[in-house]
């Protein structure tokens, strides 16, 4: 892929902010230069000092007024569900049998998945988002489609093959064998193949068996390192449906438990109504718990209580997402804006540091990728999302009052911030989206 170069004001986090104000979590250079070498980060400093490494004839790509950041991550998102997202009037359970289930029929058809993956990758990267975990349909073409796209790109996706066996439509079930065949078939085929890599996805545990759950536990034991993800505790009757359909378990975390389910490299989405010892026993076993703030006040599901999640005694690992359908925007930032709102009606707080770390590493954290993704640091694939904090004329009126405030930019570009903030995207330091040259 040769040499590439990218010049414009750098942010990088090196950890969790512990508030505003934690100048020590993050790296910001105003005016820098990422370097890359065969699709990833070479090096990463001063432009005055890396401008001589630039080889002659490497045109230096420059952004004077944008801020440059590793590409946003989304740690829950459903492909079929592009033409799903503003559907009106409904909560989750019948959300889902009126309108989700009927799209994601469609699916079966490899040359609609197909053109459904190229159009979410083209919106994913047109919000600067270059990584996303993402469910399929119960089609495993569907997970080809995404795959096969997200490989021409030169981006990587985590994504996996819903798993459903009942209490769907009969065109969208499969059967714990068959799940367990077409997963496995999946994971042998593109887990690992470049930057791919697979999620084990039985969709919630209404819709899967017992011997669906312990077939999918098989799939995450027999192949270490896949990642696993479905739904906990998004929503009231989803939550009784669970008891009465388990009614053994202690809990719903408890269903997943039971069959090998929770683990370092679990994503539960939502994870709103959970008990002390459902979040002590996330805990315990490393899973992550990934807040999906649109979704969740569409839907009208719920709060999510970041606070209760992070307690020091026994934190919960935490990733944000936009969960489209469900969720209203694919935008990162309009996710972190929202999820702002979120915590102040529960009386808590998200500071730009925070939600931008969120994004980048401490997603990239939640999957386990800190050492590829997440972070602008040598080693790492170089994708970036390079953003205008004066994209909109709002944006520019409220930018006007701004005094070098790094803090303050990034709250503006959370709170009024959307695609139209994204200047451009880079996949593995090549040019995937520009605003200017779309």
């Amino acid at each position: 892929m040769g040499v590439t170069a990218i010049r414009g004001r750098l942010l990088s986090f090196r950890h969790a902010p512990a508030g505003p104000g934690d100048g020590g979590s993050h790296r910001y250079l105003a005016d820098g230069l990422v370097l890359v070498e065969n699709g990833r980060i070479a090096a990463v400093g001063d432009y005055a000092e890396l401008r001589d490494r630039v080889p002659e004839g490497v045109t230096v790509d420059h952004h004077p007024d944008g801020l440059i950041l590793p590409g946003f991550i989304d740690t829950h998102i459903h492909l079929p569900q592009t033409q799903v997202i503003a559907s009106y009037g409904a909560r989750l359970l019948d959300w889902l049998e009126k309108y989700t289930f009927i799209e994601e029929q469609k699916y079966a058809d490899p040359g609609h998945a197909a053109a459904g993956a190229s159009f979410f990758v083209d919106e994913l990267l047109r919000n600067g988002t270059t990584t996303a975990v993402a469910y399929g349909s119960v089609h495993p073409q569907s997970v080809d489609a995404l795959f096969a796209e997200a490989e021409r790109r030169g981006a990587g996706m985590i994504a996996g093959k819903v798993m459903m066996d009942r209490h769907a439509p009969a065109a969208l079930t499969d059967s714990a064998e068959s799940g367990y065949a077409d997963s496995k078939a999946l994971i042998e085929r593109w887990h690992g193949r470049g930057r791919q890599r697979y999620a084990v996805t039985p969709r919630f545990a209404i819709t899967s068996t017992e011997a669906q759950l312990a077939a999918a536990g098989a799939l995450l034991r027999e192949h270490p390192g896949v990642h696993m993800q479905t739904h906990l505790s998004e929503n009231a009757e989803e939550i009784a449906t669970v008891r009465r359909l388990f009614p053994s378990a202690r809990d719903y975390t408890d269903v997943y438990d039971r069959f090998g389910l929770l683990g370092p490299t679990s994503l539960f989405g939502h994870c709103i109504h959970l008990s002390e010892e459902e979040m002590a026993r996330l805990s315990d076993s490393g899973s992550v718990a990934v807040f999906c703030p649109t979704s969740n006040l569409f839907i009208g599901s719920g709060l999510f209580d970041l606070a209760a999640l992070s307690r020091n005694d026994r934190p919960v690992r935490v990733g944000l997402a936009t969960d489209v359908g469900g969720g209203t925007s694919y935008s990162m930032l309009r996710t972190a804006g929202e999820a702002y709102k979120v915590l102040q009606l529960n009386r808590q707080n998200l500071s730009a540091l925070a939600a931008f770390d969120l994004m980048t590493r401490g997603n990239a954290a939640a999957l386990g990728l800190e050492d590829e993704i997440g972070v602008l640091e040598p080693g790492r694939w170089a994708d970036l999302a390079v953003l205008d904090p004066r994209a909109t004329p709002a944006m520019r009126h409220r930018m006007e009052t701004v005094d070098g405030d790094l803090e303050e930019e990034l709250f503006i570009l959370m709170t009024l911030g959307d695609d139209r903030a994204v200047a451009a995207t880079y996949l593995r330091g090549r040019k995937a989206q520009d605003r200017q040259n779309p």
